[in-house]
């Protein structure tokens, strides 16, 4: 079993902005890093701690002024790297685990030997022990069981690889809940809210509220493309 991975939110960890939540917690992503600012930024995780808070452009601005320092949203998802390769060209492949959420509490001035951003982060943080014995968090498990075993979702590719998980007792309701939004919530608003919501609870109402639409609009595409056509109809 591998080691807890801990923290020490008094030192500034490096900044990885991309466009949208790419990390969240339980969630092990590739990186392919080619960019001198973020290759240097992988090397000195490396060599330390090997955290990275991957982070999220604010807005669009960020397109004309990508080299510079674009605006940031405040949630941030704090990840371990877990496994590496190095290339020519001292470019590396990176595979990141999402350990925790945190926000943005304030960014260091840049420095002409450091190329990458960093920032102060503050933690965001449940009680996984007294969660897992949650009546709402256990509820919400149950109904997405229900979801995806009998109903519209239980069609979708993921849903039987996502089962097995709610269904295996010895995952903890928390992480378990983390693990169906990594595979089923793909909305980027949606994505942000669950990254930014301090309150596991309130992550499992996001949550239940998303995938009753995405079996709304699986019911109307079913509706619109029938598996059995009448005799005589095709897709052509």
């Amino acid at each position: 079993m591998s080691e807890p991975i801990t923290i020490n939110f008094a030192k500034p960890i490096g900044l990885f902005p991309l466009e949208a939540v790419s990390l969240l917690p339980q969630q092990v992503i590739p990186l392919h890093i080619f960019e001198p600012r973020y290759k240097q930024l992988v090397q000195h995780a490396l060599d330390s701690t090997g955290l990275i808070a991957m982070a999220v452009f604010e807005g669009g601005a960020w397109r004309q002024q990508y080299h510079g320092r674009p605006a940031i949203r405040p949630a941030v998802c704090v990840g371990h790297i877990v496994r590496h390769e190095d290339l020519e060209g001292g470019r590396l492949n990176v595979l990141l685990q999402g350990v925790c959420r945190a926000t943005v509490v304030q960014e260091l001035p840049a420095s002409e030997e450091r190329l990458y951003r960093v920032a102060m982060l503050s933690p965001m943080s449940d009680d996984e022990g007294e969660l897992s014995l949650d009546d709402t968090l256990n509820d919400a498990r149950s109904q997405i069981t229900t979801m995806l075993a009998d109903g519209p979702l239980a069609k979708l590719a993921a849903a039987g690889p996502v089962l097995e998980y709610l269904r295996n007792d010895e995952i903890p309701t928390p992480a378990l809940l983390e693990l169906v939004s990594v595979a089923l919530a793909t909305n980027p608003t949606v994505r942000y809210q669950l990254l930014a919501e301090p309150d596991a609870k309130q992550r499992a109402r996001v949550l239940l509220a998303e995938l009753e639409q995405l079996a709304r609009l699986v019911r109307l595409a079913q509706q619109q493309c029938p598996e059995e056509w009448p005799k005589g109809a095709s897709w052509n």
